[in-house]
């Protein structure tokens, strides 16, 4: 049974609802929306309260601390002569930018707080702080129909090299990591279990994702007979790769040696980043300081984390990119870590400009001239590709 400090409870209409059979709480930097999952038993005479249904605005604790706000996505209520249930599961105030298309708008030289409003508050998202010491201002930015509202946000976001998510509080953030912040907490793993405050400590490392090098190549702008040429390029090399592994990009957006530059040192970090997860499991919901209980602050992502694991040789500091709360009646609540290296989640500026997605294969262009020649545009290109495919 959790502790007090460790007591979930998901608040609906003013009334809080606890003593879960079994509760899931995620929360990640790079999975758009944060989930939640949570089952409860109902006597036999019990009903399902009123204030239960989909869509309904909801709070989740934990220890009296508010991690998330959203809405309920779906209830499944189960009931057989065995057992009578509900299962209630939602996400957080990115759900609606995730499942919804971004509002369609034109605008000239608008400054990124501008441009956030504008995709996300017409759905309902009123709380933004921008976590940037500077800003690209934009000629202009031109929403289509297509992109859900994410998409946009997301995309607005990387162009300043920057990255939303959403704080416990409901406040739609668009900053990126702080790598200056003093460690939360040192995980310790030792052979003898003298110390020891990890229930376990799982390493996965993966090649899939590394190469040796990565070029990418972009390109500079066709006439409207002549598709532009890859005449820009730019290699990035990772020397922890010892043998050949050579990826090559072709990126429509980087119209400069500078930006392909920064597009190959990103594709190679972001390699690095998914090959590396260092996953650990921790009594409870809080940090575990040593020489104190715990009951200090809750884990998040975004803390980092002093590492003293002598079974798999680290010793360090590293990034805590998720986690999830895990308990329930018949279990003890704990917290599942997903740890990454430190400093290697990096967030480079790249502008996202229109495209035109071209034949039955999904070539994808880019077009920058006027509107009243995409039609010629068009028709080049599409004779292009029938030319080379002969």
């Amino acid at each position: 049974m959790p502790t007090p400090a460790d007591r979930v409870e998901l608040l609906i209409g003013g009334r809080a609802h606890g003593d879960w059979e079994r509760y899931a709480i995620e929360s990640d930097l790079l999975t758009p929306a944060d989930a939640w999952d949570m089952s409860l038993g109902l006597a036999d005479s019990g009903r399902l309260p009123p204030e239960v249904v989909k869509g309904a605005p909801v709070e989740v604790r934990v220890g009296g601390e508010r991690v998330m706000v959203g809405r309920i996505d779906k209830v499944a209520e189960p009931v057989s002569k065995h057992e009578h249930s509900v299962n209630i599961n939602g996400r957080d105030g990115a759900a609606i930018l995730v499942d919804c298309s971004a509002p369609i708008f034109v605008a000239r030289q608008p400054t990124l707080a501008e441009v956030v409003a504008k995709i996300v508050k017409p759905l309902g998202i009123t709380k933004i702080r921008i976590d940037a010491d500077n800003a690209r201002t934009r000629e202009k930015i031109n929403i289509e129909p297509g992109d859900t509202a994410w998409d946009a946000l997301r995309n607005v976001a990387e162009a300043n090299g920057l990255w939303p998510w959403f704080d416990p509080d409901g406040t739609l953030v668009v900053g990126g990591p702080d790598y200056t912040t003093p460690p939360v907490a040192t995980l310790i793993l030792r052979r003898n279990g003298v110390g020891n405050n990890v229930e376990s400590m799982t390493l996965t490392e993966d090649i899939q994702h590394r190469f040796s090098e990565v070029t990418v190549l972009g390109q500079t702008h066709g006439t409207e007979l002549e598709l532009g040429k890859n005449s820009l390029k730019a290699t990035w090399r990772d020397p922890s790769i010892s043998w050949y592994r050579p990826k090559v990009i072709v990126d429509h957006e980087a119209d400069s040696n500078a930006v392909c530059r920064d597009r190959a040192r990103k594709i190679l970090m972001d390699g690095r980043l998914e090959s590396f997860t260092l996953t650990a499991i921790c009594k409870g919901h809080r940090i575990v300081a040593p020489g104190q209980p715990s009951n200090g602050k809750l884990w998040m992502p975004g803390q980092r984390v002093y590492i003293k694991d002598e079974v798999h040789n680290l010793d360090g500091i590293y990034f805590l990119m998720g986690r999830k709360f895990i308990g329930g009646r018949s279990s003890g609540a704990v917290t599942e870590l997903s740890i990454k290296e430190d400093g290697i989640w990096v967030l480079d500026a790249h502008p996202h400009k229109r495209k035109h997605r071209l034949g039955k294969n999904g070539i994808t262009v880019d077009y920058t001239g006027p509107s009243s020649s995409a039609a010629e545009w068009n028709k080049a290109v599409n004779e292009f590709y029938a030319g080379k495919a002969k």
